[in-house]
């Protein structure tokens, strides 16, 4: 584990998000925005901090390894007030002088919609997806879907407008979508050790958390999509076509090994991580798959 106490700060940057502290620190020669994890909100529970660092580590690899570019990150720790925190560094995509234009800001650009930025209903995220002419509307539906499929997958609540985006060019001014961040709202990351055993040792604590929550930020008729009944229903042919595309990227193998290699995690984090994971594709994506390709 890297230890990011002494790394240089860098001065004048700061990020927004609810999601914990974020401090812009240079670590071998590379800009990182340093997260800290926040406050665990449900006090019922015994985590004092919430796993979110880790749930932002495995998300942002797992986007890598099925070809979706993705935040470099590194887990280390930092030592605050005398206390050890497991924080994760996410490598700094701006560094080079692009400028980041989240999707809530392109959606405002569009004058001729009635709706604004914030708003994650579904039909308005595809029509501004169709109107914005930042980049090629073709590809950027084909993105949003495939990371729609990933997300179902790792289980993302939290996955707005505000979190995805694109980056410009300051000279050029070519734009491009930016790679994924933000993934510390996925993989259950308030789940205390009390929970983790349960969801390993009952099938029906397993499965609330595969069927019925969580569920997806953006939403149909103002309701929160359910992933597993919003994929079951295959109504949506460029989600399908996402589907068929982001399974067979999937491998089970190559994800156990890459959280077998997380220094931080107890054995039985680990073993949460996997049955969590392997749950959501066998019980969710694959079924779909199979449907939609037969």
């Amino acid at each position: 584990m890297i230890d990011f106490t002494n790394c240089k700060r860098l001065p004048g940057r700061a990020y927004n998000g609810a999601n914990g502290k974020k401090i812009a620190i240079q670590y071998k020669g590379k800009a990182y925005m340093l997260k800290f994890p926040p406050s665990a909100e449900n006090k019922l529970t015994d985590l004092s901090y919430t796993n979110s660092c880790i749930s932002e580590h495995i998300g942002s690899n797992i986007f890598n390894m099925v070809g979706i570019e993705a935040q470099k990150t590194i887990l280390g720790t930092y030592l605050v007030n005398g206390k050890t925190k497991v924080v994760c560094a996410c490598e700094d995509f701006t560094a080079d002088g692009s400028l980041f234009y989240d999707f809530c800001s392109i959606k405002n650009t569009i004058i001729d919609s009635e709706h604004n930025g914030n708003g994650t209903e579904l039909s308005d995220i595809l029509e501004s997806i169709e109107m914005q002419e930042f980049v090629n509307p073709n590809v950027l539906l084909e993105h949003f879907w495939n990371v729609f499929i990933v997300d179902t997958f790792l289980g993302n609540f939290d996955r707005h407008n505000g979190n995805w985006g694109f980056l410009v060019n300051r000279i050029t001014n070519k734009c491009r979508i930016a790679p994924v961040f933000d993934c510390g709202s996925c993989l259950l990351p308030q789940a205390d050790e009390s929970t983790m055993k349960s969801v390993l040792e009952n099938e029906n604590e397993l499965n609330a958390r595969i069927f019925n929550f969580p569920t997806s930020a953006i939403k149909k008729n103002n309701k929160k999509i359910n992933y597993y009944d919003f994929l079951k229903s295959m109504e949506n042919e460029d989600c399908n076509k996402a589907l068929l595309r982001i399974v067979p990227r999937i491998d089970i193998n190559r994800i156990y090994d890459f959280i077998d290699s997380i220094p931080c995690i107890s054995e039985l984090q680990n073993s949460f991580y996997k049955r969590y994971i392997s749950a959501r594709f066998n019980k969710i994506l694959l079924p779909v798959y199979n449907a939609i390709f037969s």
